[in-house]
């Protein structure tokens, strides 16, 4: 159930800056693991610390790494771990707002507009990507709260390099519907002055609040993921050549977006730490090691080396393994 505590975050003072930390990569290469394991570690490092743990994955499989369901909303997965998986709607009504007040308008200047019609502006995509947008609104939303640490389990490369472009993509977007909007109020106040005179100037502004709120949220988001005082991202790839090669390409990306880079996580390394004998286990553990000092070679960044574990990876006792190779001391 929703941790009772929420309703209890007041008390423990205003709200403060978290640590934010997202886990990007291919698709297939265990973000989600290293995400949830990231969040569970942390929450063993500090019990008194408050993480949360974001799947903006649209393919959401965080409630399955934690064994349980999970809502749009934070659920409490341990005392100091929360996670919630990010509702796809939460964008599409943060932008239904925009067209809404945008509609608003243009029926106060007298342009006759029914719900038909506001149902077309609205699927004509004022704003590309909605799981993208809705990514957004759960970064802004959670990433200045009395959480101590958020972190992020994106979507696939593709998704998160839109998401990445989307706070310069929907700034301008933004900025055309506010300029609109001021100009369909302007014409539509000297109308009315014509009829109520000064009055009809009374308290009028020039943007709703809706379109200036959803400009801000976006603004505070371009600048978060690019602030290394905050913000890292860790790329996630598997010991095989072509997760190598993607995950170059996406270190690139994202230095190229400004977006700081702290660290790569080689994840399912096989070691054969029994010294099995069998072909299998020696090829595998060759190969592997060839492609960890690939890695260790290719990339001028630290490396967290993640071991294969035996079965699934999934459940708190599984994840909590792993959280040592991803957060230390």
């Amino acid at each position: 159930m929703t941790r009772p505590e929420q309703s209890e975050q007041s008390a423990r003072g205003r709200q403060r800056a978290a640590d934010v930390v997202l886990y990007g990569g291919k698709g297939g290469v265990g973000k989600t693991t290293c995400a949830a394991a990231h969040a569970l570690a942390l929450g063993t490092r500090d019990p008194a610390a408050k993480t949360l743990v974001v799947s903006t994955d649209p393919a959401h499989s965080l409630g399955d790494a934690f064994e349980r369901e999970l809502t749009g909303e934070p659920q409490s997965v341990t005392d100091s771990v929360d996670a919630v998986e990010v509702d796809p709607e939460r964008g599409q009504e943060a932008y239904r707002g925009v067209v809404e007040a945008l509609a608003d308008e243009f029926r106060d200047a007298g342009l006759r507009l029914g719900d038909d019609d506001l149902e077309r502006l609205f699927e004509a995509g004022l704003v590309p990507g909605g799981d993208e947008v809705a990514a957004l609104e759960y970064i802004a939303r959670y990433a200045n709260t009395d959480y101590d640490h958020v972190v992020f389990d994106t979507a696939p490369t593709g998704h998160t390099l839109r998401l990445l472009d989307l706070p310069a993509v929907l700034g301008e977007t933004l900025g055309v519907a506010g300029e609109v909007q001021r100009r369909v109020n302007r014409t539509a106040r000297a109308a009315r002055s014509m009829v109520f005179g000064p009055a009809a100037y009374w308290g009028a502004t020039d943007e709703s609040d809706e379109v200036a709120s959803l400009r801000d949220r976006v603004d505070t988001v371009g600048a978060l993921l690019r602030d290394p005082s905050r913000t890292a991202f860790r790329v996630v790839l598997t010991p095989e050549s072509m997760a190598i090669s993607e995950a170059e390409r996406l270190v690139a990306r994202l230095r190229n977006a400004s977006v700081p880079v702290d660290a790569m996580v080689l994840n399912r390394l096989f070691e054969n730490r029994d010294d099995c004998s069998c072909d299998r286990c020696q090829r595998d553990a060759a190969r592997h090691a060839r492609r960890r000092k690939e890695v260790d070679d290719r990339f001028d960044l630290p490396v967290s080396h993640v071991p294969q574990l035996e079965g699934e990876a999934h459940g708190l006792d599984a994840l909590t393994r792993l959280g040592p190779s991803l957060v230390t001391e």
